[in-house]
């Protein structure tokens, strides 16, 4: 069982007050800055806890090292694959009609938890 942190309450906090979908790597540097004692294997290790938990999540990667984020609301995500940028964005996709057609096509079961678009971004078009 994992007691309250009040260094994951600050990593979390980094997390959920940066749009940018940080990496761990920029997570670190962000904690340091309020707490300059924090190592590194403690910031990644809560980190992991805070995904076990459920409280943020993994965005990963196609390029570059995964990203992270606090689910502050219901949304999916779009992936730059040039220049790496995630774009979050609403929409209610049919979860269970997705699940099903899933279970059709590959006689397997899935829990869907987000889903993620990969394109090209309008600056990297042009």
């Amino acid at each position: 069982m994992n007691n309250y942190s009040k260094q994951r309450e600050l990593i979390l906090e980094v997390i959920k007050n940066n749009l940018i979908h940080p990496t761990a790597e920029e997570i670190y540097n962000l904690v340091i800055k309020e707490e300059p004692t924090i190592s590194k294997s403690t910031v990644y290790r809560n980190i992991n806890i805070l995904l076990e938990q459920g409280e943020i999540i993994k965005i990963t990667m196609s390029i570059g090292p995964d990203r992270y984020d606090y689910m502050y609301e219901q949304h999916q995500h779009a992936i730059c694959k040039r220049c790496g940028k995630v774009y979050d964005f609403s929409y209610n996709f049919n979860l269970e009609v997705i699940s099903n057609i899933i279970k059709e096509q590959t006689e397997k079961n899935f829990e869907i938890n987000n889903i993620t678009i990969d394109g090209i971004c309008e600056k990297c078009k042009s």
